[in-house]
């Protein structure tokens, strides 16, 4: 293995430091839970809006936090949900006369540790309300979730409710709008190579040189069938189909587009997928109103993508184009 890593067990504790140096003016970072937070939060005048789940899939979710997207982040280890003190403690802090809003990516441990947090907050006066996310279509049930993951469609979630919370939207409001978006909302990804997580130093799967997963998860699990190489316009080809097919969207829609990378994928071969995919789109008489191409839910180095489709109306093409401050920057 070869990685900029010192000890493993601090692999998370020194990259959200380094978030956070980055970041003086905008972001606090409180290791005694792992959580990286608005340096202005918490404000009485809007719902705070918390993200957690394991590291590794960065920039989600701790370096999304920003004015018009999350107020605070508190990931567990990478792969590893929070401990539940984490969420609560979070909870606490990031408390406002408005409320909290939970969103979860649906994994078992997730949500057994948002639930008992949230639990515990609200017997403290919390007020929280939840919004789970599940835009996986590449297998029913998974190694760590009953239904659907959820995956790179987070993002949108995150963009829409924080882009209403900034607006002065109710706790309610947020949660129908983060329903909704999640009701629009279909991913399916797959893989090239498996990723190396730093504490285990070895691939997390073995995968032939010649060999593609088809519907693999953001953690490694399986996806749907392991099958031999396709090329860049197979590949989109059959994410695209079953991504369009799931809702499904058909022709008349406006959708937006994502073409995400999973961590060791070069943005040139992103392009190529995107091309590929906007092109079947207008095909099927589909037009694509927003596009987003890079890394926003990856899976540590993995060589991999994930295509995200999401039916837009005016609602959600006003709050996707809402200002966001984080600390992903674009010169």
């Amino acid at each position: 293995m070869k990685k900029f890593v010192n000890d493993p067990k601090q692999f998370v504790p020194e990259m959200l430091k380094g978030i956070a140096l980055a970041n003086p003016d905008t972001l606090r970072y409180v290791p005694e839970y792992n959580l990286i937070m608005r340096s202005d939060a918490p404000s009485d005048d809007k719902v705070s809006i918390i993200q957690g789940s394991g590291s590794g899939h960065e920039p989600a979710h701790v370096m999304v936090v920003g004015r018009g997207m999350l107020d605070a982040a508190c990931p567990g280890d990478v792969f590893s949900a929070p401990p539940m003190d984490y969420v609560l403690e979070t909870s606490k802090l990031l408390n406002t006369p408005k409320g909290v809003l939970h969103l979860i990516n649906n994994y078992t441990g997730d949500r057994m540790a948002f639930d008992m947090g949230r639990e515990l907050a609200e017997a403290e006066g919390v007020t929280i309300k939840t919004v789970v996310v599940d835009d996986d279509v590449a297998v029913k049930d998974s190694t760590y979730t009953v239904g659907r993951r959820g995956v790179a469609g987070n993002f949108f979630v995150i963009k829409a409710v924080g882009a209403a919370s900034e607006q002065g939207a109710d706790l309610d409001e947020l949660v129908r709008i983060g329903d909704k978006v999640n009701s629009v909302t279909r991913t399916m990804g797959m893989a090239l190579t498996s990723c190396t997580p730093p504490a285990k130093g070895s691939p997390l799967f073995e995968l032939g040189a010649d060999e593609m997963e088809m519907g693999v998860g953001i953690h490694g699990e399986p996806g749907r069938r392991r099958e031999k190489l396709a090329d860049a316009n197979a590949i989109i080809d059959e994410l695209l189909e079953a991504v369009v097919t799931d809702l499904p969207y058909e022709r008349g829609d406006n959708v937006a587009l994502m073409i995400n990378g999973l961590g060791g994928t070069p943005i040139s071969e992103l392009y190529i997928l995107y091309g590929r995919a906007h092109e079947q789109l207008s095909d099927r008489g589909i037009t694509v109103g927003r596009n987003y191409v890079g890394e926003y839910c990856t899976s540590l180095d993995m060589a991999g993508v994930s295509l995200t489709l999401v039916k837009l109306d005016d609602e959600l093409v006003s709050l996707f184009s809402a200002p966001a401050e984080i600390a992903i920057r674009t010169f």
